[in-house]
């Protein structure tokens, strides 16, 4: 990855966590190792624990931001959503993400619902 994606990657991560900040969401992680993968943000919302999958573009001309969190990136968040709920066994996960297409964050509440439920 070059240092041109990963200061976008950052610089996206560090305007979605402020944005869910001034929603009173609470910061309990950034870049949250497991052995099943990385999580972007977790966030605690009231009593949920809160997966936050983080994309930035910085046009459209591709496509949008949110159109990057395929069935494959989707699975995976699952993967990780249950492997917190294993970790945390009282606490319900959700996962939440926020696309940024240049100036424009949108904010996708519960955007992965885990099947396995």
């Amino acid at each position: 990855m070059t240092y041109a994606r990963k200061k976008l990657g950052f610089n996206g991560e560090t305007q979605a966590l402020e944005y869910l900040l001034a929603k009173h969401f609470i910061l309990l992680a950034r870049n949250f190792r497991l052995k099943q993968g990385e999580i972007d943000l977790l966030m605690q919302d009231g009593k949920t624990l809160v997966i936050v999958e983080v994309k930035t573009k910085t046009n459209d001309e591709f496509g949008l931001a949110e159109e990057e969190v395929d069935w494959h990136k989707q699975k995976k968040l699952r993967v990780l959503a249950r492997a917190l709920t294993f970790k945390y066994p009282n606490q319900s996960v959700r996962i939440d993400v926020v696309a940024i297409n240049g100036n424009k964050i949108n904010y996708i509440y519960n955007a992965v619902e885990d099947s396995q439920k």
